[in-house]
């Protein structure tokens, strides 16, 4: 049974929500978005694009994420 799809407004509510959080340890993500061909497609759910960063972000990224893994 397929699973439901959630409405675009979640989708992008959750995109922004992690924006929000990644923001908060002074991570910026530029392309992070909705992929919207995933909207065309039959995969479910629609997914959340995390985008390209440079290395400087992903070392941040790997920090921030050790640090609340070590908690």
């Amino acid at each position: 049974m397929p699973h439901p799809n959630p409405a675009p407004d979640d989708v992008h509510e959750c995109a922004e929500g992690l924006r929000s959080a990644l923001r908060e340890n002074g991570i910026t993500l530029p392309s992070l978005g909705v992929e919207l061909p995933s909207f065309a497609g039959s995969y479910p759910p629609p997914l959340v694009a995390l985008g390209n960063c440079n290395t400087a972000t992903a070392r941040k990224l790997a920090e921030v994420l050790r640090k609340a893994a070590a908690r």
